[in-house]
């Protein structure tokens, strides 16, 4: 096995793992959390598909990669207060109800 293939199959089996756990969970913080998880396995598995063989690697997907980490973590940033404002809505409501 090569240190590509092991690259793309630990990218495809986190990518599996992030989006069964996006299914499973209920809790909001959590299914962000596996949200992530899931794209650094698209991560690693576009850095693996940017090795051309020859020796360099291709700049296009590592330049994908640095742009996804910058959206990835400004749209977590955003998801935990809109998460969070969630739940203190339906803390609220549970409140009234009762």
């Amino acid at each position: 096995m090569t240190t590509l293939q092991l690259f793309m199959y630990a990218g495809a089996f986190i990518l599996v793992v992030g989006v069964a756990a996006t299914l499973l969970v209920r809790d909001l913080i959590r299914r962000l959390i596996a949200l992530n998880v899931a794209s650094g396995g698209v991560m690693l598995l576009l850095l693996a598909l940017a090795d051309r063989g020859d020796g360099e690697p291709d700049p296009v997907p590592q330049a994908l990669v640095l742009t996804g980490i910058v959206v990835m973590a400004a749209v977590t940033g955003i998801a935990i207060v809109l998460a969070r404002r969630v739940e203190q809505l339906d803390d609220d409501l549970e409140e009234v109800e009762q």
